[in-house]
């Protein structure tokens, strides 16, 4: 009986060890990413748009190499649902990852409302143009982003040299070109929780939509690639 206690316990250590991964790595991609938004914004430009892109990819590959071997560094609610849905992750794991994911974005945008609420938006994504036109555009970024995730990954662990240059790469890039017009979120969590601490949440159903969208797409454009055409 204590034997399986003590299996009980450290299976349980093991979990809150991932969960509180993913609210460290989520807080900083949120901290970071929207910080170099509202430093952009409140410095006259001194970051540049360009510099944001590459903070937002950067952030992320540092997350995956300090925390990709604890939760899979997932930081994002699409790669967790993509994950499960492509059979590399276990359901009962969802609800606890997104809650994680909820408490380090959410505490990131509070501690940027904190240190400038001379801020309006806090970094939040917004579409530019219609709503419908950043829909699209994030449910494609999304779909490369989840393809390049899933390619390289190791099971549902987004762990490796390599792991972490691509998702990083793929991240800053689409940010770099599509940024000025849909926000290149790619990720609902990422989203939210600045739109609901500034209060400005015009467009929110597209990222709270799109995003999965894509990663569902991409999860099953990997399956068919994968087929073997003999097995048919």
């Amino acid at each position: 009986m204590n034997v399986v206690n003590q299996m009980e316990s450290a299976v349980s250590q093991m979990n809150m060890r991932k969960y509180f991964a993913e609210v460290i790595g989520t807080f900083a991609l949120v901290f970071c990413g929207t910080g170099a938004i509202i430093i952009n914004e409140v410095n006259a430009g001194s970051v540049t748009h360009l510099g944001i892109a590459l903070t937002f990819g950067l952030i992320v590959l540092g997350m995956i190499y300090a925390l990709g071997d604890i939760s899979g560094a997932h930081f994002n609610p699409a790669v967790t649902i993509g994950f499960s849905i492509a059979g590399k992750f276990p359901v009962k794991e969802i609800i606890p990852y997104l809650i994680s994911q909820a408490l380090g974005a959410f505490a990131a945008s509070a501690m940027l409302k904190y240190l400038f609420p001379q801020s309006l938006f806090l970094g939040a994504t917004i579409p530019s143009g219609p709503d419908i036109q950043s829909f699209w555009l994030e449910i494609l970024l999304t779909y490369f982003l989840m393809l390049v995730i899933i390619r390289v990954a190791h099971g549902s662990k987004e762990t490796g040299m390599m792991a972490g240059i691509a998702i990083g790469s793929i991240i800053a890039l689409e940010a770099a070109f599509a940024g000025p017009i849909c926000g290149a979120s790619m990720n609902p969590m990422r989203s939210l929780a600045p739109a609901i601490v500034s209060g400005q949440m015009n467009g929110l159903w597209v990222y709270l939509t799109a995003p999965f969208i894509g990663s569902i797409l991409a999860v099953l454009s990997n399956r068919y690639l994968l087929t073997n055409p003999k097995s048919e």
